[in-house]
């Protein structure tokens, strides 16, 4: 969408705080946004002008306009007027000071007059507020307007994301009563990588040791939890281990992976256009991957019928590949794949399916989000293969819930090895990787206290 139609499009009187709301700013927001356009309009099709120049272009006349007005206004109320105009024409309106700050890892529009976000794990309600149902909508197809996609009557759900990979989520009319709803998941603006999950507590040094190695050792690993227990984060870290003389090609729904290899093929699937065609979906791109080479398939979340697929490619030389699943336990993971195998649409009798995952995985690393908000690794599994018809698991990390909660309510426990060795230490050592005694005894395990992940 060019700057002039954003121009064009935000109705100024946005986001109004409760002292702005006088019928004198109302009118003088109109003022400015009018001149504005007069002002600006031309150079908005300006090939030789870059972003970033309009965008000081555009603050410099806001500022001017304002300064110029002989409207009695307060220093406060003048830097208010400014801030919501620039989010407005800029920015993502009212709820862009939330995307600014790096503290929130999740805003929520429940409708124009619930804004929500998440701190430190914790939902908090804000004072912000939109001005109308027709506010917040038109920030919904603002936002999904950037990556190409639609939101209609024809189809009132869409997954988006921002330029920054955060993902987007909307509901509009007529499945959002009281809508629209607008769900933001933020990204970190610098990638989180080991020693920041170590810092987090989600895992231990340890446990990163022998995710490394389980991932340069080309095992085929499954990151499995709940909703927002950071599935993503930490596939995105285990990609970080992948050798960078290796081909990935990543597949997902909305891009979110950052993947920093310099030979990655990033795919993200399309929804049909308003004549219901055109879709291709991740189990179209995970078959097509296999076609193109790859040292490694990456593919965001499974969730339907590509399970089958990834399955396959895991068993015919792909291995090393990564993928999420939701799921609440390891065991519930393996019941979630059958599941998720049986949609493919393929009459397959469940030992055929058991036997195909058996082969397939290797490892499980499953996440939990705790009651004191934190996100952790709980469990790290290994698939050890079939008896009779069963799955056998074997945790070679958990997390020790034994040591109970601290006067402020967080867990006190960390990731513990078991003690005992996973079986593919040995394929591990063949290859040349050598998992010391020191991974998986339970006295390297102890450290200091984690600290709060923001």
């Amino acid at each position: 969408m060019s700057l002039y139609e954003r121009l064009h499009e935000v109705k100024v009187g946005a986001v109004v705080p409760e002292r702005a709301h006088s019928a004198t700013v109302d009118q003088l927001r109109q003022k400015i946004h009018s001149k504005l356009i007069d002002e600006l309009g031309p150079l908005a099709y300006d090939n030789r002008m870059s972003p970033n120049h309009l965008q000081r272009r555009v603050r410099t006349h806001l500022q001017e306009a304002v300064a110029s007005e002989t409207t009695p206004l307060s220093a406060a109320d003048k830097a208010q007027l400014l801030e919501d105009i620039t989010d407005e024409v800029l920015g993502y309106g009212p709820i862009d000071r939330f995307l600014k700050d790096d503290e929130v890892t999740e805003v929520m529009c429940n409708g124009p007059h619930h804004v929500f976000v998440e701190r430190q794990g914790r939902l908090q309600e804000t004072s912000i507020k939109f001005v109308d149902e027709t506010h917040l909508r038109r920030l919904v197809d603002k936002i999904v307007a950037q990556v190409g996609r639609r939101v209609d009557e024809s189809t009132p759900m869409v997954d988006a994301r921002l330029p920054d990979g955060s993902r987007v989520n909307a509901v509009v009319h007529p499945l959002a009563v009281g809508g629209p709803f607008l769900t933001i998941r933020k990204f970190s603006r610098d990638p989180l990588q080991v020693p920041d999950l170590i810092r987090f507590g989600t895992l231990n040094q340890q446990a990163a040791d022998l995710l490394d190695a389980c991932v340069k050792g080309r095992l085929n690993v499954i990151v499995s939890g709940g909703t927002g227990t950071g599935k993503t984060t930490t596939l995105n870290v285990l990609s970080s281990f992948i050798p960078s003389d290796e081909r990935i090609v990543t597949v997902e729904d909305a891009k979110e992976l950052q993947l920093h290899q310099t030979h990655v093929l990033s795919m993200e699937a399309r929804p049909s256009n308003i004549e219901g065609r055109g879709e291709v979906t991740i189990r179209d791109l995970v078959r097509n991957s296999l076609r193109m080479r790859p040292d490694r398939i990456v593919v965001g979340e499974c969730r339907g019928g590509e399970a089958l697929d990834m399955l396959q490619a895991m068993n015919t030389g792909h291995d090393g590949s990564l993928t999420t699943v939701h799921s609440n336990s390891p065991r519930d993971t393996l019941s979630r794949l059958e599941t998720l195998t049986l949609m493919s649409g393929f009459d397959l009798p469940l030992r055929a399916i058991r036997e195909q995952m058996a082969s397939a995985l290797d490892l499980i690393v499953h996440l939990s989000r705790l009651r004191d908000g934190t996100r952790r690794i709980t469990h790290i599994t290994e698939v050890q293969g079939m008896e009779g018809d069963v799955i056998v698991l074997q945790d070679v990390f958990m997390f020790d819930f034994s040591m109970g909660v601290d006067d402020d309510g967080r867990f006190r426990g960390c990731l513990k090895p078991t003690g005992v060795r996973p079986k593919f230490s040995e394929r591990l050592a063949d290859l040349g990787i050598r998992l010391g005694p020191e991974v998986f005894t339970r006295d390297g395990a102890a450290g200091e206290q984690p600290r709060r992940r923001r």
